[in-house]
């Protein structure tokens, strides 16, 4: 039996372009797709924090420290430049590899550069 996991996730991104007219995908700032382990075609998840979009696209390599997020083709009208997105992919896993896995957690500032990287998510009591 194989259990879908969290991979990786790109915690509060923020929209650098919106390509209507490009053939579609994410393009990623590459030193974001190194850090977290997303590689250049994976199936990614997007949860537009800012409108409440959630959408399915691919990752693309963008230039290394660009700070680009680029949400391309038809996924251009769930995101505008300026919005805070989530991007997250998945994995599948067996019962061997649940006992030790652990994802890759990636943190930014307001220009999509690195702050922190973690493999847990605090728990924040209210």
């Amino acid at each position: 039996m194989f259990v879908t996991m969290l991979k990786a996730k790109l915690h509060r991104v923020r929209v650098t372009r919106s390509e209507l007219e490009y053939e579609g995908s994410c393009a990623i700032d590459g030193k974001l797709l190194d850090v977290s382990g997303i590689r250049e075609y994976e199936q990614i998840e997007i949860y537009n924090v800012t409108n409440g979009e959630r959408f399915t696209t691919y990752a693309i390599r963008a230039e290394d420290n660009s700070g680009v997020i680029s949400v391309n083709g038809a996924a251009a009208h769930k995101a505008n430049p300026g919005d805070v997105v989530i991007i997250c992919a998945y994995v599948g896993l067996n019962q061997q590899e649940l006992a030790s896995y652990k994802p890759k957690l990636v943190y930014v500032d307001e220009h999509n550069r690195i702050t922190h990287t973690r493999n847990t998510i605090p728990v924040q009591v209210a």
